[in-house]
C-alpha cells in the first residue's frame, strides 16, 4: 500500500554512471536531423526566417563518463536561436554554452545548420522576377584553437561545351558551303534568311545544368552577419550563366546569347571562380567544386580547387 508521506524517488542518471563503462575518448557525440525554425542574418537582406536542419555535437574527452547530456544540446539550440538570429555572435554563444554545460566532459563543440535560402532574382531582359532557392550550410566549431565559422552555398548555372560548339559550327559551315558553294556572289540578305531556318542551323552545341559548390572560411571578427547573398552574387557574376526563374522570349534569347559567349569546360568554370575568390579579402580560405551534369555522357565532369593556404582546406572531393 502506497504511503502518502513517502519521499519521491530521485530519477537515475545512467549516463553519469562510470563504473564498468570506462572507455576511449570519442571525437563527436550529439544529434543530427534536428528541425528548427530560426532567423539568419544576411549582410545584404538583413534578418530572414529559415527552416533549418541542424547537427549539434561535443566531444567526449572524459574516459570515465559513459555519455554526454544530449538534452542540454537541444535545449541550448532552442534557447539560443529562439531568442537570437543565427549569426557569428549567437553561434559563439551557443558553442560556449555547449561546453559550459559539459564542463569536465568536453573541450570541443560543433553546430551545423542546413537550409534553403530564397533570393528574388530579376529576369535578364523583361520586367519580371522570380524566387530562386539556394542550399546553404553554416557550420561553427569551437575548440582549443578558437572559433571557426564556415559558410557553404550551392549555385546552379548553365554550361555549354566549347568542343561541342566548335563541332556544331563546323556542321553549319559545311551546310553553308553546300547551299551557296556554287554561287559566285552571295546576297547578304539571302544568307541571313537561310541562317534563320532549321536548315541553316543544322546543329547546336550541348549544354547542361551545372552546380557550383563553394565553402568559405569566414573572418568572424569582421561582421556579425553572413555574406550569403554576396557570395551567391560573386559566383553567378563570375560564371555569367545562372539558371533563370521567370522568363519571356527576350529573356530566353539573352540566356542563349550568354551561353554562347561563355563556353565552359568544368576547368574553365573552376578557374573563373578561383580568380574572384582569391581577390575577395573577406574569405580567409575556400574550397570549391564545379559539377557539370553532362547531357552527352552518362557521367559528370568535375573540377575542384582550393585557396591553397597553410593548414587550410584540402583539395579532396
Amino acid at each position: 500500500m502506497k504511503r502518502e508521506d513517502a519521499a519521491p524517488h530521485s530519477m537515475p542518471d545512467v549516463a553519469s554512471m562510470a563504473s564498468r563503462h570506462k572507455g576511449p575518448k570519442l571525437d563527436w557525440v550529439g544529434m543530427s536531423e534536428i528541425h528548427l525554425p530560426a532567423r539568419v542574418s544576411d549582410s545584404v537582406h538583413g534578418e530572414r526566417p529559415i527552416s533549418s536542419r541542424i547537427q549539434a555535437y561535443v566531444n567526449l574527452a572524459d574516459t570515465n563518463a559513459r555519455g554526454i547530456h544530449m538534452s542540454r544540446l537541444y535545449l541550448m539550440l532552442e534557447e539560443t536561436f529562439g531568442d537570437h538570429s543565427v549569426s557569428t555572435a549567437s553561434i559563439r554563444t551557443l558553442l560556449e554554452n555547449f561546453l559550459h554545460t559539459h564542463d569536465g566532459l568536453s573541450s570541443r563543440a560543433f553546430v551545423e545548420l542546413d537550409f534553403e535560402y530564397s533570393v528574388r532574382r530579376p529576369s535578364l531582359k523583361s520586367q519580371y522576377a522570380g524566387w530562386k532557392s539556394y542550399p546553404v550550410r553554416i557550420a561553427g566549431t569551437l575548440c582549443e584553437q578558437g572559433l571557426r565559422i564556415e559558410l557553404s552555398v550551392e549555385v546552379p548555372y548553365s554550361s555549354t561545351c566549347p568542343c561541342s560548339a566548335a563541332l556544331a559550327r563546323q556542321l553549319i559551315q559545311d551546310a553553308f558551303r553546300e547551299k551557296f558553294g556554287d554561287v559566285g556572289t552571295i546576297d547578304a540578305e539571302d544568307a541571313a534568311e537561310w541562317l534563320g531556318t532549321e536548315q541553316g542551323i543544322v546543329a547546336t552545341p550541348h549544354s547542361q545544368r551545372s552546380i557550383a559548390q563553394v565553402r568559405v572560411l569566414l573572418d568572424h571578427a569582421q561582421d556579425d552577419a553572413f555574406p550569403i547573398t554576396a557570395l551567391i552574387d560573386l559566383i553567378e557574376g563570375a560564371l555569367k550563366t545562372p539558371v533563370q526563374t521567370a522568363v519571356k522570349r527576350e529573356d530566353e534569347q539573352e540566356f542563349a546569347r550568354l551561353n554562347g559567349q561563355n563556353l565552359m569546360f568544368c576547368e574553365d568554370a573552376a578557374r573563373r571562380l578561383q580568380v574572384v575568390m582569391d581577390q575577395d579579402p573577406q574569405y580567409k580560405d575556400f574550397w570549391l567544386r564545379v559539377n557539370h551534369l553532362e547531357s552527352l555522357h552518362a557521367h559528370n565532369a568535375v573540377a575542384i580547387v582550393t585557396k591553397n593556404v597553410d593548414g587550410g582546406y584540402l583539395p579532396i572531393p
